[in-house]
């Protein structure tokens, strides 16, 4: 909803005395990008971004392969030889929290991966993100280490959505 400035508060409280028999109730960003990473909807500059293709995003069912687009003969031949990395869900086994930019790394903690979203959900109870890794590891059932804040949490990949009937 946009509005002037100056009525910026009256459409406000319009919005909230006409929902309140709704129950409605006010939610910031923290609260639309934990429910948008519970259902693994990418976040443009988290979860994908110019480097990343529609195919590591799990994302090649929105492209249109029968047209001609920028960088299609390459994406076309992607497509034809597979990703090398893939962008997974995952959750944490142990207490922490994942935040973009949190590294995977194998069995002798060489980064193979990156976190690009991470949080505690609440409807779920348990810390759960999105990471690219190597196309070998991307399968459910896969585990995963996390390196939260120098500390390396074992995590398992899993099916989108979180949430599920949501």
């Amino acid at each position: 909803v946009y509005v002037p400035n100056p009525l910026a508060e009256k459409a406000w409280n319009t919005i909230m005395e006409s929902g309140a028999p709704h129950g409605i109730k006010p939610a910031g960003l923290a609260a639309r990008d934990t429910l948008r990473l519970e259902m693994g909807f990418c976040l443009y500059g988290n979860d994908i971004d110019d480097t990343t293709s529609p195919l590591e995003a799990g994302l090649g069912w929105i492209t249109k392969f029968t047209k001609d687009f920028t960088n299609s003969s390459a994406l076309k031949a992607q497509k034809e030889k597979g990703v090398e990395r893939k962008l997974v869900a995952f959750e944490l086994l142990e207490r922490g929290i994942p935040r973009h930019g949190n590294t995977i790394v194998d069995e002798v903690g060489n980064v193979v991966g990156r976190v690009t979203s991470g949080t505690m959900s609440p409807s779920l109870q348990k810390p759960i993100g999105m990471a690219y890794v190597p196309k070998a590891m991307a399968a459910v059932g896969s585990d995963l280490r996390v390196d939260v804040r120098g500390k390396v949490l074992q995590g398992r990949v899993v099916e989108l959505p979180f949430v599920k009937n949501a």
